[in-house]
């Protein structure tokens, strides 16, 4: 059952959706019916680790206003089932495909943040019929971290990796993850204002973690994301996709640093993209500084798709 939290409201109408067996949440909104005859493509919202649909709640009404907008809890987060299952990029880029080909089927707007972006652009490359464009926030590239450590190192790391994600230490870090005071402490690497880490941010990210199965889950995604071999790099992505894309970045950012990820490279790899750096935001800008996201969203979807977007 879903509470009537503040946060639940700003969503649009939630539901669930059986895939492969597994419970699935999603969200859904459309615009006015004064507006909802002009054209505009649908969205489709994607998080990044350890969050949900509710870290969208500042952005799904925004643009609910002018477009059909879905937000989707990938499998083993939010109020998604907890599953036994292979996590991988691939499987929730699979489970993206299907959702669309189930509930969409025509092209889309994909916008996601961290892990969400990058499977946004694997999805985009694999089934280009699903995506119309772009709009990718602190992007995650596996394919750094594979160019920074020397072919010899990466077993190494993976050992290392691979003792430090035992189940033993993360059913430790599991059990500090249930208490909303470490969250709100961890969750300050992510952001750079700390105002903007409220009691309901701390909510979201601490429910999922109270659910059945969730210990499981986390240690099986958590090695996961640790892997050198998390995705494709993104340099071979970009050059497949014909696609405008938007890459928005915090100057602040400690999780991904720009300095580190340097996303002006990006552009020698697809023609069609705009960096946006944003001044004083950390990781996860859309929640952080929301008005200034959804701005610059706005003006990308108006230069993009001029005569279509509204």
């Amino acid at each position: 059952m879903v509470s009537s939290t503040g946060w639940q409201n700003q969503v649009g109408c939630q539901r669930d959706w059986i895939w492969r067996g597994w419970r699935i949440r999603y969200a859904y909104t459309r615009p006015p019916l004064s507006l909802a005859a002009r054209p505009s493509y649908p969205m489709i919202f994607l998080h990044g680790f350890g969050a949900s649909i509710g870290h969208w709640r500042h952005n799904l009404a925004e643009f609910s206003q002018t477009h059909t907008v879905y937000a989707l809890d990938l499998l083993g987060f939010g109020a998604s089932e907890k599953a036994i299952a292979p996590y991988n990029t691939q499987l929730w880029v699979d489970q993206v495909y299907d959702f669309w080909k189930t509930f969409i089927g025509e092209p889309a707007i994909l916008v996601g943040n961290s892990i969400g972006s990058l499977i946004s652009v694997m999805v985009a490359s694999q089934y280009p019929e699903l995506a119309q464009g772009l709009v990718l926030i602190s992007l995650p590239d596996p394919g750094l971290q594979l160019e920074m450590l020397p072919p010899w190192s990466i077993p190494v790391v993976e050992t290392v990796q691979n003792i430090v994600a035992s189940p033993p230490v993360l059913r430790l870090f599991f059990t500090l993850a249930r208490r909303p005071s470490f969250i709100r402490r961890w969750v300050q690497l992510a952001y750079n204002n700390p105002h903007a880490i409220t009691d309901e941010l701390v909510e979201i990210l601490v429910t999922p973690v109270l659910e059945r199965g969730a210990a499981r889950a986390f240690c099986s995604i958590f090695k996961t994301m640790g892997s050198p071999r998390l995705g494709p790099a993104v340099k071979t992505l970009f050059p497949q996709l014909n696609i405008p894309i938007l890459l928005l970045w915090g100057l602040q950012d400690r999780l991904i640093p720009i300095q580190l990820a340097n996303p002006r490279q990006y552009s020698q790899y697809h023609s069609q993209l705009k960096l946006v750096e944003l001044e004083n935001a950390g990781h996860c800008p859309h929640d952080e500084c929301p008005e200034r996201v959804n701005a610059e969203i706005l003006t990308w979807l108006q230069e993009s798709f001029t005569g279509f977007e509204r």
